[in-house]
């Protein structure tokens, strides 16, 4: 009987788009409006095959203002847009400003502890990306690390499904996240990778130092780049029939082992 309870989804019954329009720009003044005013922009969708060069120099604004910018069927737009007057572009505005690297790590000196960060390598499902921004805010971590491709980013979802931890959390989006990697290591943060596969369980890891802990993707996990560039990979120990957890409840586990040890050091 307790099946019934989640057969039906209160967000089920809205479409996809209306449920994200508070961050959704539609038409070319609105981008513009945005841009000009110093706006976020997250992504944005133009239509394919548009020799508008007025539409062409939106988009280039927007890639210089560091959006990341997809050309789609002008019939995607049309199935995406609320207002049926998306003008050939449509743009997701972040519910928040970005953050840096060297932002996070400078709260953690203000704050007297060792860094802890999280790395998600290609979370896509924007209810993942914002129950993992809560653990972390929760947690007390420093900040949470996205690339700009093939994730999601902060949109009005994320920042919903966050329950108001994307206000207190820093979030910094790098065109690279293995470079990312790279320069935290540079800096005397050890990488913890997590994987089924992972070389010792999450247990045996010290996670007191400075310690960023990488959740793989919905799917895949891990990529193969970003695995192979982790100081150290961790398993959690599975002892039911299932063998993988849900990206942010892997997230928090690791999160919160980080707390145990910190609290007990």
């Amino acid at each position: 009987m307790q099946e019934k309870r989640y057969k039906k989804d209160s967000r089920s019954s809205e479409p996809a788009a209306e449920r994200e329009d508070e961050g959704r720009l539609e038409g070319r003044n609105a981008l513009a409006e945005a841009l000009r005013s110093g706006r976020t922009i997250d992504k944005v969708f133009i239509a394919g095959g548009d020799t508008d060069h007025g539409l062409q120099r939106l988009a280039q604004q927007a890639k210089e203002a560091g959006a990341v910018v997809v050309t789609v069927d002008r019939r995607k737009l049309d199935a995406m847009s609320v207002t049926h007057a998306h003008q050939g572009v449509i743009a997701m505005a972040a519910a928040r400003e970005y953050s840096t690297i060297d932002a996070m790590l400078a709260e953690a000196e203000r704050r007297g502890e060792a860094p802890l960060l999280v790395l998600c390598d290609e979370i896509s499902d924007p209810h993942n990306l914002g129950a993992i921004l809560r653990s972390a805010e929760c947690a007390g971590a420093h900040g949470v690390i996205i690339p700009k491709r093939r994730s999601v980013g902060l949109s009005a979802v994320v920042a919903k499904a966050s329950a108001g931890a994307v206000e207190h959390i820093k979030v910094a989006r790098v065109t690279n996240l293995v470079s990312a990697m790279e320069e935290l290591k540079q800096k005397g943060v050890w990488i913890y990778g997590t994987a089924a596969e992972g070389s010792i369980p999450m247990y045996r890891a010290d996670l007191k130092g400075a310690t960023a802990i990488v959740i793989g993707s919905e799917g895949d996990g891990m990529s193969r780049l970003v695995a192979q560039n982790c100081d150290v990979t961790v398993h959690i120990p599975m002892k039911g029939r299932i063998t993988s957890l849900n990206a942010s409840a892997a997230a928090s586990i690791l999160l919160y082992e980080a707390v145990r040890q910190r609290e007990n050091s």
